[in-house]
């Protein structure tokens, strides 16, 4: 990851510079909110995919640097959102916007960063980015509303919950990727093989992030040890370990995730049982699948410094610890 950093030093000083830009407003609500998440320590991800992938089709403009300002806006805006949806207390181990300011003001700067992400789309001057990242943020709110109907729904499958990841998740990052390549103007085949990277890319850092719930230190993770679980959440940990279960065991989970509170007694019992029966070893895998699939989308462009820091991005997504 150090690699990938240091390569895109300085585009990402572009980027942040426009997001900075981005954020000005008259409302000072709007850039303290806006200011205080988007410097609260994420790891850029999206918008370091989409320039990497601009890099690799030879891409030699420069509204990439605005467009990956756009897709970071646009996951922050859906940042601000869960957290109001999800009655979370932490993000990236700071308080959530909503716990400092309110729910309103959480949903409001949420909005003003959607429509400033539409605003700064028209400059690239393309109707098929703008077309690819307005499906994309449709796409985003339908994927959260399919995770809250199948919330404390012990019926979930791995398809079902597989489902939520690709448009909750993975959609954005994929659309990042297929940007860049839109950008250079590369053919069909290469762009939509950026998109598919981009989608496995995104599958797996969110199978990671669900594995991470129940067994990463709060410190480092940077919210609440088993707050999918608090939410009633069925990822693919807890999926995997139900399905395992015996008939007592089921109806132990079935009580806890349609509890109201969650004790720390009920926490360490469920942590213990998808131990048992494999579920974070399981969904680790799973992820590690996906990035050899994500990797081999990437066959038809030759080896170069930006294909192998793609390879590096990816390689950080299943090793990663927060």
């Amino acid at each position: 990851m150090d690699t990938v950093v240091e390569l895109l030093k300085d585009e990402m000083s572009a980027v942040e510079g426009q997001i900075k830009t981005n954020l000005s407003s008259d409302v000072q609500l709007v850039s303290q909110v806006g200011e205080y998440i988007l410097s609260s320590g994420g790891k850029r991800i999206r918008p370091m995919l989409l320039l990497l992938s601009a890099r690799l089709c030879n891409y030699q403009g420069e509204k990439h640097v605005e467009l990956a300002s756009v897709v970071e806006f646009i996951h922050t805006a859906t940042l601000l959102h869960d957290d109001v949806v999800d009655s979370a207390d932490l993000r990236r181990g700071n308080r959530s916007a909503n716990s400092v300011w309110g729910n309103q003001a959480s949903v409001l700067v949420g909005d003003f960063l959607f429509a400033k992400s539409f605003s700064v789309m028209v400059n690239s001057e393309s109707l098929k980015i703008l077309k690819i990242l307005s499906d994309t943020t449709t796409q985003l709110a339908e994927g959260e509303i399919l995770q809250l109907i199948n919330t404390c729904d012990l019926e979930v499958d791995e398809p079902r919950y597989l489902q939520v990841v690709r448009d909750k998740t993975a959609i954005l990052i994929a659309a990042a990727c297929q940007v860049g390549g839109v950008l250079a103007g590369v053919d069909e085949q290469k762009e939509l093989a950026l998109r598919e990277f981009g989608l496995e890319i995104g599958i797996a850092f969110q199978l990671m992030d669900d594995a991470l719930d129940y067994v990463a230190d709060e410190a480092d993770f940077g919210k609440e040890r088993g707050h999918d679980l608090y939410e009633g959440k069925m990822t693919l940990p807890l999926i995997c370990a139900f399905a395992k279960s015996s008939a007592e065991e089921k109806e132990e989970i079935s009580r806890i995730v349609e509890a109201e509170e969650l004790s720390t007694e009920d926490l360490d019992y469920i942590c213990e049982l998808i131990d048992r029966h494999g579920g974070i070893d399981y969904t680790r895998q799973r992820a590690a699948d996906r990035i050899e699939l994500a990797k081999r989308q990437l066959e038809l462009f030759p080896d170069c410094e930006a294909k192998q820091a793609l390879f590096d991005l990816a390689d950080y997504v299943v090793t990663r610890n927060k």
